[in-house]
Order: C-alpha cells, then sequence, then structure tokens
C-alpha cells in the first residue's frame, strides 16, 4: 500500500525537467539566465568583468544592471551569490560587496514601485526557506532586473570573472511548495531612493505609513537599523496592534550585531493577517550620543515573507505610476545613484533558515 501512495508523487518527479539546462533570452550586456535541473537550481551569471588586484568598488568598472527573462515555471526557496572566475570556479566572498534582484514587472505589497525579490552581500552565505512549505512564484516569459557591485581587496587579479546567483527552484508540477509566498518591506525613508538618512543627535524617530495592496498573512518578518538604534517596531494604526517589535542587539558602544527576527507561523497559526483597509507604520528610534550628527547614519526598514490570501494574485505593476518610474530609473542607474544593498533587511533573508547570518529566531 505504501507503494501505490508514493507512486503520484513519484510521477511527478518524473515529469520534472530533462537533464539538460534549459537558457533564457540572453542580456546584450553578457549576462545569462539558465535552469540547471542537475542541482535544481535557477542561475544567473552577470556579465564577466576584470578584477584587478588591490581595487576598491569606487575603482572598478561594475558589472552592467542587467535585464532577464525566466526562462521556466516555478518557485524559488533559497539562493546563493557568489563571484566566480572564467572557468567557473568560486572565489572569495571578499569579493562581492552587495547584489540585488528586482522585479520589475510586479509591484511592492506597500508601494507601486518594483517588487524586491532578494538582496546579499558577502556576509550572507547560503539563504533557505522551508522547501516544502513556502515558494515565490516565478513564470516563464517574466523579468528579472539583477545588478551587482564587486570590489577586490586580495593580492591576486581575475579575469573574465562572473557575479553568479544560484536560487533553489522547485519546477512547476510538484506537491510542494503548499503556498505561494513572496517577500515584501518597509522603509521609513520610502517611497524611493536611498533609504539611509542623516542621524541628527540625541533621540529621534522616523516613520513611514501605508496599506498594503492585497489582503494576507506576514509568516514571517525581521527589521535593519544602523548604529545608535534602540528599537524598530510594525505596527496595525487601524487596530492598534503591534505586529513586531525589537531592539537590536548591540555592543556597549552601540555597534549593532543582529536584530531579532520572528516568525509568525507554527503548528496552529500562518501568519499575522493584514488588509488594505488598515494602515500600517513602521517607526525606528535612535539615540546618538555623539552630540553631532551623522551623515548617512540613520536607517530602518522591516521586511519578510508574505502570503497573499487565496485565490489573490500579486498585483502587476503599472508603469506609468511616476513613483514606478522613478524608482526604475534609480535603480537601473540611469539617475546617479545606484539600488544599495539593504544590508541584513534583505526581504528574502529574514524569514529564512540561515547560514552566517548571525540572526536569532524568537
Amino acid at each position: 500500500m505504501t507503494g501505490h501512495r508514493l507512486l503520484p508523487v513519484a510521477l511527478l518527479l518524473a515529469l520534472g525537467p530533462g537533464d539538460g539546462r534549459s537558457p533564457g533570452a540572453p542580456d546584450p550586456a553578457g549576462a545569462r539566465i539558465f535552469t540547471d535541473p542537475g542541482r535544481g537550481a535557477l542561475v544567473i551569471d552577470l556579465a564577466p568583468l576584470e578584477l584587478p588586484a588591490r581595487t576598491p568598488h569606487h575603482a572598478l568598472a561594475q558589472p552592467p544592471v542587467a535585464t532577464l527573462e525566466i526562462p521556466s515555471d516555478g518557485y524559488i526557496h533559497g539562493f546563493r551569490v557568489a563571484v566566480v572566475d572564467s572557468a567557473g570556479r568560486e572565489l572569495s566572498d571578499e569579493l562581492i560587496h552587495h547584489f540585488n534582484l528586482i522585479d520589475p514587472d510586479h509591484r511592492e505589497l506597500f508601494l507601486p514601485i518594483s517588487r524586491r525579490l532578494l538582496a546579499a552581500g558577502h556576509e550572507t552565505g547560503a539563504v533557505r526557506l522551508p522547501g516544502l512549505l513556502f515558494g515565490l512564484p516565478l513564470r516563464r516569459g517574466e523579468h528579472v532586473v539583477a545588478s551587482a557591485m564587486v570590489e577586490n581587496l586580495t593580492p591576486v587579479t581575475y579575469h573574465e570573472a562572473r557575479v553568479r546567483l544560484v536560487m533553489d527552484f522547485t519546477p512547476t508540477g510538484r506537491p510542494w511548495p503548499l503556498f505561494r509566498a513572496s517577500p515584501w518591506q518597509m522603509d521609513v525613508a520610502f517611497p524611493v531612493g536611498d533609504k539611509s538618512f542623516a542621524l541628527p543627535p540625541g533621540r529621534s524617530q522616523r516613520s513611514y505609513e501605508g496599506s498594503p495592496a492585497v489582503p494576507g498573512k506576514i509568516v514571517g518578518l525581521g527589521g535593519h537599523m544602523h548604529d545608535h538604534g534602540r528599537l524598530i517596531e510594525f505596527v496595525d494604526v487601524t487596530a492598534g496592534q503591534v505586529i513586531y517589535r525589537a531592539a537590536p542587539i548591540a555592543d556597549s558602544v552601540g555597534h549593532i550585531h543582529s536584530v531579532p527576527i520572528s516568525r509568525l507561523y507554527g503548528w496552529t497559526r500562518l501568519g499575522a493577517h493584514i488588509a488594505p483597509d488598515h494602515r500600517y507604520r513602521v517607526t525606528v528610534y535612535y539615540d546618538n550620543p555623539t552630540g553631532q550628527a551623522v551623515p548617512d547614519g540613520g536607517m530602518g526598514v522591516v521586511g519578510g515573507l508574505f502570503v497573499p490570501d487565496r485565490g489573490v494574485e500579486w498585483p502587476p505593476a503599472d508603469r506609468s505610476d511616476s513613483l514606478y518610474q522613478q524608482d526604475y530609473r534609480h535603480y537601473m542607474r540611469q539617475s546617479g545613484g545606484h539600488e544599495m544593498r539593504m544590508a541584513d533587511a534583505m526581504p528574502m533573508k529574514l524569514p529564512m533558515h540561515e547560514h552566517g547570518a548571525g540572526h536569532g529566531h524568537h
């Protein structure tokens, strides 16, 4: 009887993609995207570049921003970033400054800008969702925008190196994941542009308030702030309910090591429900003892994983929206800035099982 019960699962596995790699549409600048069924992965390689020895990021020609087309339907449930040499061998993690992956076809949960999918730096390591439970759906023909910043402070020069993103990928047709999930974030410096701000001396706070585009449940969230941060919280203003409140783990002089993460799902519940008819607010609190303003010293963002209500599709982006256009120019590096990695506030990082991230659950 056991063998018969497992037969449908075995058939589904057998109907997966073949052993060959499935390429997506190439990027004119030399980036590429492809599925690697042997590793159960969706892979993005940015354009090859030269990495001269002992060169900081501001002195390097960075890889061009790449717009790529998803080659196959499936779900992402983890990722890691590496730099590889011309033979595909992984190099030191210290070469990565930051990496961003953005979905220009869909909007953010709380803003009409492009959806942020994931971000990473050299300290991030491998990130994993509980893949049987949650997965970020991707459809063939949709687009992603990939960008990175690198540096090479080592004594070795590398030629034709590439920044590589390897995403754990489950093809459509398997009985898992059980829930379609998406990253989300809410920043005190919304709506668009760089997210750090000048930190005034003494006590201060900064907030942003908004409503989600669709109803659903937050199943995990965490936060990020800079040194001298004291508290960050995410509140349902309409209901007067605190959904998340965390004080950072810091040393005696205020240097922050981590911010606690809340996992809001378990055997008897699936997350905290939020709805478009409620207002929500993120607030970060600082106490700067230096007696002077700290340029770019402040930041406050919460983010995590969101499961839309049953039957609710993630909303598409409105490309005619002025905020969408301003944000697009920013992350495509068309307006003089660049999309900065949000350190440990990475949308896909927060509720996952982490390796090397230094965060704990509570």
